[in-house]
């Protein structure tokens, strides 16, 4: 696994997503256990493999997938994995977020969470607050780094403000397919010593991002899936690290396959040209 150290913070290239582990059904964030101990072994996997970021949320499965990670990571030790977690906006009146990130904490059976982010804003007038909260989290020593999730560049502008802490990442759909960030808000992160985090890093398995052809084509001259390409295509930009979701040892395995080679000149160009 390749390893980037941003804002003092060093993280696998590549991590792991629970955004939907452990859900009952799609549209539904009731919690289902019948598949817990495929899920634990997905994230065990990840992490002996060296992609140690695990990425889950209070809303995941309605606080089930932090549950699931407190199995996975039972018996490792603590500074071997990187766990961060998400406050809901409903939560970010300073005592439903202090309440909500001890919650978390209970759910995934830790002391301190090493990163946690406002998933997202449902207005700017919940910032302020918001990240007063955030701070005092930091000075008690229950969270270790702060960051959000879902911002624009002005709200994360507006949000460090406000925050007496560094604001070390926004986490944003980022993917060949979607590439709106790269306008304004990956500049800002390049230039600000601040991590992009891009979840749905494959457009959530979209066929027509897996099937592309010219993907296709850039895949099999490197003896990679498209899946792999599309991956290490994601992390070779300055500042991004990527948190795809793998319900599965098989998908984790293809998933660390992405990193450790590069693609050239002439890969970028037919990629870019592409999408």
């Amino acid at each position: 696994m390749e390893y980037k150290t941003i804002s003092g913070i060093k993280l696998p290239a590549i991590g792991i997503g629970t955004w939907n582990m452990g859900r009952a059904r799609l549209g539904h964030e009731k919690p289902d256990c019948s598949n817990d101990e495929k899920f634990v072994a997905a994230i065990k996997e990840a992490i002996k493999l060296g992609m140690w970021h695990i990425d889950t949320a209070e809303m995941y499965s309605s606080g089930h997938a932090e549950q699931i990670v407190a199995k996975a990571i039972k018996g490792i030790p603590r500074e071997q994995v990187f766990i961060t977690t998400k406050v809901l906006p409903s939560n970010l009146k300073r005592e439903y977020l202090l309440a909500a990130a001890r919650s978390s904490m209970q759910r995934l059976q830790v002391s301190l969470v090493d990163l946690f982010l406002i998933h997202w804003v449902n207005s700017n007038g919940q910032i302020q607050e918001a990240m007063e909260a955030m701070d005092e989290l930091v000075e008690s020593g229950k969270v270790k780094h702060i960051g959000v999730s879902n911002f624009s560049t002005a709200q994360l502008k507006l949000a460090q403000s406000y925050a007496e802490n560094k604001i070390v990442t926004n986490q944003v759909e980022y993917n060949l397919m979607e590439r709106g960030c790269e306008k304004e808000l990956l500049p800002y992160c390049q230039d600000n010593d601040i991590i992009l985090t891009a979840y749905s890093p494959l457009a959530q398995g979209n066929s027509r991002l897996l099937k592309n052809k010219v993907l296709a084509a850039v895949a099999a001259k490197h003896r990679k899936t498209t899946a792999q390409v599309a991956l290490n295509w994601l992390v070779s930009q300055k500042n991004v690290i990527a948190i795809p979701k793998a319900s599965s040892v098989e998908h984790v395995m293809e998933n660390a396959g992405a990193a450790g080679w590069s693609l050239d000149a002439e890969d970028m160009e037919l990629l870019e040209k592409e999408f």
